[in-house]
């Protein structure tokens, strides 16, 4: 019997693919749900696992501290890609055209008795410009940033994408149309709009500042649906308040800049749909379902994806471990001195960590797996079979 714990309303659509296998429990739990409630300091049991977080994000996952202790730290990376997709191209019209602006003045003359004249007269204030044509940056070409470009072809603007770490997976599904640019600078220099599709790391923190904002054109456009910190927002505040920057568009309220009447800013609506909160609710169940039962890693944070399949020896145990030298000749010849045959094998690492499965011709017994949890640098020793 496994149990879970959800820190958070997960989607029943996701809570209803466990089986008789599981049941819910907030004590000692094998793996936890999150969506967005703070763990950095949160006590893990020794039962716990895995952490599953229904979203791409993982920053209110305390994710060292998972790793040290031998947890698992998934996330659902495209699940709510479409929900964010389709926010950035209304971001885009909202950009162009001034929607809200005219949809505040209707209001205020919702009394008027001239309002149909009155109407005639007025929306010259609301002008915009179309979208068709103009140049779109994408900064990033994962999950969403893939899916943006490939809606804005469709919309007729021309596309330039910058991604150095792109994958096999994105480039296949990137429209052909998209213009690929080795150098960033291009689409700062370039481009009418441009949004921002990469995670936050300590290399992209305010990849969008002061001396990136004076490379662009005059009355750039500026999308950013991934992450608060990759804008520095001081410098967003001066290039909206000088007009260099036309139209500032985040998902992300911060007092600085929700003072400028030149920003339109959500409160993280990104992945706010229906479906988004169902497909990450369901990926996350289906990653904590094959980890706990055939020990396979697929979309961890730290550990790396890992997968043999289900188990069909007479055994199989999984370690998570240091990523030093000599630990698989130790765990090897600890299960050999016990007259245990490896059947087969897998072992990857991810940076500081590893991971490793054994399927074996016989189970291993209690006293094995002490002797294999005593070796310095093991996190966790799993009997799985």
């Amino acid at each position: 019997m496994f149990r879970y714990r959800c820190l958070n309303p997960i989607s029943q659509l996701g809570l209803r693919l466990f089986t008789e296998k599981y049941r819910e429990n907030a004590e000692n739990a094998d793996v936890i749900l999150v969506r967005s409630a703070e763990m950095k300091d949160f006590p893990f049991d020794e039962s716990l696992l895995a952490v599953a977080r229904a979203g791409a994000g993982v920053n209110n996952i305390p994710v060292d501290r998972c790793s040290e202790a031998g947890i698992v730290v998934f996330n659902t990376p495209g699940a709510n890609a479409n929900g964010v997709k389709e926010l950035v191209l209304s971001g885009l019209l909202l950009a162009s055209r001034d929607i809200l602006g005219g949809v505040r003045w209707a209001l205020s003359e919702k009394d008027n008795p001239d309002l149909e004249k009155l109407t005639e007269k007025q929306k010259k204030n609301f002008a915009g410009y179309e979208i068709q044509d103009k140049k779109l940056g994408v900064i990033g070409l994962g999950a969403v940033g893939v899916l943006v470009a490939n809606a804005a072809i469709s919309l007729g603007m021309q596309v330039y994408g910058y991604d150095p770490y792109m994958s096999v997976d994105a480039a296949w599904n990137l429209n052909k149309s998209t213009t690929h640019v080795k150098d960033i600078h291009y689409i700062f220099t370039n481009c009418d709009f441009i949004t921002v599709h990469v995670p936050l790391l300590p290399e992209t923190k305010h990849l969008i500042n002061k001396e990136t904002i004076d490379l662009m054109k005059p009355g750039v456009v500026i999308l950013n649906y991934a992450r608060g910190p990759l804008v520095n927002s001081a410098d967003m505040a001066e290039a909206l308040r000088s007009g260099k920057v036309r139209k500032y568009l985040s998902d992300f309220p911060e007092a600085e800049i929700l003072a400028e009447p030149n920003a339109i800013v959500t409160p993280h609506l990104g992945a706010s749909t229906e479906e988004s909160e169902d497909n990450c609710a369901m990926m996350a169940v289906r990653e904590v379902m094959d980890f706990l039962e055939n020990g396979n890693i697929k979309n961890s944070v730290n550990l790396p994806d890992c997968d043999m399949g289900v188990p069909t020896r007479d055994g199989r145990v999984s370690i998570v471990y240091k990523n030093v030298k000599n630990m698989i000749s130790q765990f090897t010849g600890t299960l050999g001195d016990s007259g245990i045959n490896i059947d087969n094998m897998l072992n990857k690492s991810k940076g500081n960590y590893a991971y490793c499965m054994f399927d074996l011709d016989s189970p291993a017994e209690a006293d094995v797996i002490e002797k294999i949890k005593k070796i310095p640098g093991v996190f966790k020793v799993r009997v799985i079979k």
